[in-house]
């Protein structure tokens, strides 16, 4: 890689970087990098994904939407579904999806053909930077080993690092810039260079001594999430058992300046990231339960998280004679999380089909998600759910800036994220 600008509003001024993928990891880091000063090939297989950045019809924060609309308008952010472009880059940064199968198993196809595409057109003296959450040994196999067979050995012909995404979609506290960045190069130049890089579009650079190790650390801090939100979810229906609130439990334990941090409860995990990571490790450990017993044990219980909401809802009615399969029942929000369209993974949709397999009359309100498809069946959002009459309302996702007063008016709440503050009487329970 070329050396980077002087110190400086635009420390990457003279680089082109050719991302791989304009997903939600890809697009934000492809504006990180436009706003460092570079020059930046957006290569996208998907014309749809490309006719929706070209459109903003895409899911960015406010601030990266408009600057999405400013880079867009120059000739130093292109987007292209042609892959030979990147062989004109200085340095490529793949980002590209690695979701699970139906079964659970690392579903690699989409990361093998990136690679493949990249290490086919990698020239000498290019920077490879691989994001994508994978197993460990994945830089190596995918990219290092390809790239020797070519003639391109590391850290003399070509450069190689690892430094895995820190997307957190929707929250405008954790974009990239403010966001420490790992680096595990395949040897001090890689890192040295990736380092270069990826530092004006982050908050601090931790390198590390190699691929694996990054690689490692991404899957460790994820399992950390899934593993204590199956925790918190666990404590929360104890909390219930008990009759005490949640929240006012997991506040009093967040006051505790040493040892805690606060996950909270709701209808499982969902987007690409806690409901996957895991099993790119599991998939490299021995198989059985005395594997990694914890962690396949909180797996299993995300997984079947929507069965207990489900199973909730039906002893919340039945309190009151009524039958969920006579019910009308509102699902409010289906988005994996508050604040985006991301549908990915989220519990919502299993919750939703398991309470029509139990004869329930299941709608949904989502101002982000205005249609859905479930099998044969098209769903639309409720777009003015305070105007009809629910027998139960199961919150799942709240965006910020919506209006929950009207639901003090509805007979019954579930709310499976704990978060009111105060319940209607008849789901106080």
């Amino acid at each position: 890689m070329p050396a980077v600008g002087e110190p400086g509003a635009e420390p990457l001024r003279g680089v082109t970087v050719a991302v791989v993928g304009l997903g939600y990891v890809g697009l934000p880091t492809a504006l990180s990098l436009w706003g460092a000063g570079a020059r930046v090939l957006g290569i996208e297989v998907s014309a749809q994904r490309l006719r929706d950045i070209r459109s903003g019809y895409v899911d960015l924060l406010p601030a990266q939407q408009a600057e999405l609309a400013v880079a867009g308008s120059t000739e130093d952010f292109l987007l292209t579904d042609d892959p030979d472009a990147m062989s004109r880059a200085d340095a490529i940064v793949i980002c590209v999806p690695t979701p699970v199968t139906q079964d659970h198993q690392p579903d690699l196809r989409s990361l093998r053909r990136a690679c493949a595409t990249v290490v086919e057109r990698a020239v000498p003296g290019q920077l490879l930077v691989l994001t994508s959450t994978s197993h460990v040994g994945t830089t190596r196999e995918l990219l290092l080993t390809p790239l020797a067979a070519r003639g391109l050995r590391a850290e003399e012909d070509i450069l190689v690092a690892f430094a895995p995404e820190r997307i957190d979609p929707g929250n405008d506290r954790h974009t990239p810039e403010n966001t420490p960045r790992i680096i595990g190069g395949a040897g001090p130049v890689s890192s040295w260079a990736a380092s270069r890089l990826l530092a004006p579009t982050a908050s601090q650079i931790h390198e590390v001594a190699d691929p694996e190790t990054a690689e490692m650390a991404k899957l460790w801090e994820n399992i950390f999430r899934a593993v204590n939100i199956a925790l918190a979810n666990e404590l929360a229906d104890a909390c219930a058992h008990l009759g005490l609130p949640t929240l006012p439990v997991i506040e009093a334990a967040a006051t505790k300046p040493y040892g805690f941090m606060p996950f909270y409860p709701g209808t499982g995990a969902g987007g690409h990231c806690i409901p996957c990571d895991p099993y790119y490790l599991l998939s490299q450990l021995p198989a059985g339960d005395t594997s990694a017993p914890l962690l396949r044990t909180a797996m299993t219980a995300l997984r079947e998280r929507p069965s207990v909401i489900a199973q909730q809802a039906h002893d919340l009615l039945a309190d009151d004679g009524v039958a969920l399969s006579c019910a009308r029942v509102l699902v409010l929000g289906v988005a994996y999380k508050a604040g985006v369209s991301d549908v990915r993974e989220s519990p919502a949709l299993p919750l939703l089909d398991l309470l029509a397999e139990r004869g329930a009359n299941v709608h949904y309100s989502d101002a982000h998600v205005p249609t859905l498809a479930r099998g044969d069946r098209e769903l639309r959002s409720v777009t003015s759910p305070q105007d009809e009459a629910w027998d139960l309302v199961i919150i799942h996702a709240a965006h910020p800036g919506g209006d929950l007063n009207w639901l003090d008016a509805v007979p019954r709440v579930l709310d499976s994220r704990h978060r009111l503050r105060t319940p209607t009487p008849t789901a106080a329970r």
